[in-house]
C-alpha cells in the first residue's frame, strides 16, 4: 500500500492510501487535490473516510460524489445531519473493509462531538483529535473527553504511524517547549522537523512512540492538566 499527504489549503493534509488500482481518500475539504491525485496515478477513489464534520475535511464531498460510483463514504453516526453528502455512519467499534483490509472505528470525541478515528494495519487516521506534539480544540467537547480520548490513541502499538490532518508540528513543538522546557527530545525532534520543513516535506507522519515522548497533551496525566494545557495554547 501506498501513503500519500495531499496538502490542501494552508496546511491540511488529505490522506491518499492507494494500492496502484484504488484509493481509500479520508478527510477531503477540497476535492481538487483528490482529483489532480487520482489523474496522475491512474487510479479509482473507491472510498472516503471523514473523521468529523468540519469543513476544511468535509468540503470537498459534494465534488468527489461523482467518481465514488457507489463505493461507500463513511463519516461519524453522532454527525450525519452536518454532512453535505448522504454518508454511512460509523461508531468506536465497528470494523469496516477495504480492499481486503480492516478498518477500525474508534470513537475519540472532545475536538467535536462525534470525532472518530480509523486504525487500518499500522496507521491511525486521526483527524483534529491527535496532532504531533498537540491536539485539537475543544470546541464541541470537555477535557475529560479529550483526555480519555488521546489515552485511547496512546494505548496504540508504539510502531502506528500517526496520519493527523494538520501540518502544526512545529508550532505545537514550539508550544511543547514551554510546558516541558527540561525534554529533550522534543528539542531534537523540533531540530528535525525544522529540516524537514526547509526541504519542503512534511513532518508527518509521526508515531505513537514518539508521541509518548514529546506530546505535553498526550503526557498529560489527567484531565485537568489536560485542560489547563488546552487553554494555555489557545493563548499562545
Amino acid at each position: 500500500m501506498n501513503l500519500v499527504a495531499l496538502p490542501a489549503f494552508a496546511d491540511n493534509y488529505i490522506w491518499m492510501l492507494h494500492d496502484g488500482a484504488g484509493a481509500l481518500v479520508v478527510d477531503p475539504g477540497d476535492a481538487a487535490p483528490v482529483r489532480a491525485a487520482l489523474g496522475a496515478h491512474g487510479l479509482e477513489l473507491t472510498g472516503i473516510l471523514v473523521t468529523h464534520h468540519h469543513p476544511d475535511h468535509v468540503g470537498g464531498l459534494n465534488g468527489l460524489q461523482p467518481l465514488l460510483n457507489g463505493a461507500p463514504v463513511y463519516a461519524p453516526q453522532r454527525e450525519q445531519a452536518a454532512m453535505p453528502v448522504p454518508t454511512t455512519p460509523v461508531a468506536g467499534g465497528d470494523c469496516l473493509t477495504w480492499q481486503g483490509k480492516a478498518i477500525r472505528v474508534l470513537d475519540v470525541p472532545g475536538h467535536t462531538a462525534g470525532h472518530v478515528a480509523y486504525v487500518l494495519d499500522d496507521l491511525l487516521f486521526c483527524g483534529d483529535t491527535l496532532f504531533s506534539a498537540g491536539c485539537g480544540r475543544l470546541f464541541e467537547g470537555t477535557a475529560d473527553q479529550m483526555h480519555r480520548s488521546l489515552q485511547q490513541l496512546g494505548a496504540l502499538p508504539g510502531t502506528t504511524r500517526v496520519c493527523c490532518a494538520h501540518e502544526y508540528t512545529l508550532a505545537n513543538l514550539r508550544f511543547a517547549r514551554q510546558a516541558e522546557p527540561d525534554n529533550a527530545a522534543v528539542a531534537r525532534h523540533e531540530a528535525a522537523c525544522l529540516a524537514q520543513r526547509a526541504a519542503g516535506q512534511p513532518t508527518l507522519p509521526s508515531t505513537i512512540a514518539l508521541e509518548w515522548q514529546i506530546n505535553p497533551f498526550l503526557r498529560a496525566p489527567d484531565a485537568q492538566r489536560l485542560g489547563e494545557l488546552r487553554e494555555w495554547k489557545n493563548r499562545c
